[in-house]
């Protein structure tokens, strides 16, 4: 299971450094080989290819069939596979990056089953004080957990 939260950067040539907690789960549990494609939000999500391919079938038998195009543009559409490099390094497509505004500060996210690679400035708005905040809808998604 992917938890927690790593401020890194990207480099001048588009790679973010997998931190060692996440890179050992992914090696260790589904090899080097990954999923980068457009997150929900101004972000990406990185996923283990098994992990990718049963949401991508869970999409090919959607019964909204407008929703299930869109979700084939936009996520599956939009994928590159890719593997961590020997230095836990990996390469992030230019239009991907373009996409979540990713220049420099990056956060990764454990989110479970993927990561989740959102722009530091986008991350720090989520959680800050602004209309902009996840913060009041977050305590409200609390409510539906027995805790």
């Amino acid at each position: 299971m992917f938890a927690g939260a790593h401020h890194s950067t990207v480099d001048d040539k588009g790679r973010i450094a997998i931190p060692a907690r996440f890179r050992a789960q992914l090696v260790d549990t589904y090899g080097l080989q990954i999923v980068i494609t457009m997150g929900p939000r101004a972000s990406l999500e990185i996923y283990p290819v098994a992990v990718f391919n049963s949401i991508a079938e869970q999409i090919q038998n959607l019964e909204d069939r407008e929703a299930a195009e869109l979700l084939k543009l936009a996520f599956v559409g939009r994928a590159v596979e890719t593997e961590i490099d020997k230095q836990g390094r990996v390469m992030l497509p230019q239009f991907l990056r373009k996409q979540a505004r990713l220049e420099t500060g990056a956060v990764l996210v454990g989110q479970i089953n993927r990561l989740e690679l959102f722009a530091e400035e986008i991350w720090d708005t989520m959680f800050g004080s602004g209309p902009e905040s996840v913060l009041p809808a977050l305590s409200a998604a609390f409510k539906h957990l027995k805790r």
